[in-house]
């Protein structure tokens, strides 16, 4: 979703693209099919680029560290590679709030430091290797800037929206703990301006790491609601106490091989506060947000998600 439609934005203003991915797009740009993990399929990609977004990873709430460090890390050091060889002078390095959280409550927290080894899970941890990995690089001929959008979801959304709805409509959605805890999400039309805004400022912002959100905070039991009614699903009736739902959890991710119905990490995010102060991302990248929660509620209503 966030991919297809950073490419779509970059199209419509002019620029020349170049996507890879394993499968075709259907866009009307050029596109390289293969695996990130691939270092010839990346070196083909990136040859002759002005400037590369990496979006690639492998977002799941499962699976072995195998697979989440060669899509993550090691994917990341084929695009780092190309770079370098291919003379690409900037990179937007796409990360999550997730590398810097230990599991503490965060409010109006900025872009701390990626850190692998407090990091909660397979995916976050591994995130975290490749962003330290991508600023490692950033040199006099490579400009490197991290983006860390957070939740990111909206119309087409596998990810969030649609997990969120399946469980919905198969009676399994949960509210973990009181539903209180306040978290901020991003709308993908603006996760994509912010991208934009990060491509076309990299050269004067390099090293530096920029948390990205809607800005608006609200209860998670309200996100969940809103995005239900949204996709005309019922909101959540069942209530799971924090400490019995990361317990479960525990249980389960050992278990269960494909979108279990809750794991630790999971747990951990329904019933935990996390929220970002935004003021730095926005005076940095000239950036504020078009598309507020309510008005993004309307907007997946009418897409039928």
């Amino acid at each position: 979703m966030l991919g297809r439609v950073t490419t779509q934005r970059l199209i419509a203003r002019g620029d020349e693209v170049m996507v890879l991915q394993r499968r075709p797009s259907g866009l009307p740009c050029a596109e390289v099919l293969g695996d990130i993990a691939d270092p010839s399929v990346v070196a083909r990609a990136a040859a002759r680029q002005d400037a590369v977004v990496h979006l690639a990873a492998k977002v799941d709430v499962t699976g072995k560290w195998e697979e989440y460090a060669r899509a993550n890390i090691q994917g990341t050091r084929n695009v780092l590679a190309a770079c370098a060889a291919g003379g690409v002078g900037r990179l937007v390095h796409v990360s999550s709030p997730s590398v810097s959280h230990a599991g503490a409550p965060l409010f109006g927290a900025g872009a701390g430091p990626a850190d692998p080894a407090r990091a909660r899970g397979s995916y976050s941890r591994s995130k975290a290797v490749a962003e330290r990995e991508a600023l490692d690089a950033d040199s006099a001929t490579l400009a490197v800037l991290v983006v860390r959008p957070h939740l990111v979801w909206g119309p087409g959304d596998t990810q969030l929206v649609g997990r969120i709805v399946t469980r919905a409509r198969a009676g399994r959605l949960a509210v973990v703990g009181t539903g209180a805890a306040l978290i901020d999400t991003t709308y993908v039309d603006d996760a994509v301006d912010a991208l934009v805004a990060a491509l076309d400022r990299a050269s004067d912002l390099p090293g530096r790491v920029f948390v990205v959100s809607g800005g608006e905070p609200r209860p998670v039991v309200e996100l969940l609601a809103s995005i239900c009614a949204a996709a005309g699903a019922p909101a959540p009736r069942i209530a799971v106490p924090a400490r019995l739902a990361r317990a479960a959890g525990a249980a389960v991710e050992t278990l269960w091989r494909h979108d279990p119905p809750m794991t630790r990490f999971l747990a951990e995010q329904l019933s935990t506060a996390h929220w970002f102060d935004q003021r730095e991302t926005r005076a940095a990248l000239g950036w504020v947000p078009r598309i507020g929660l309510d008005d993004g509620f309307r907007r997946l209503h009418a897409a039928g998600s």
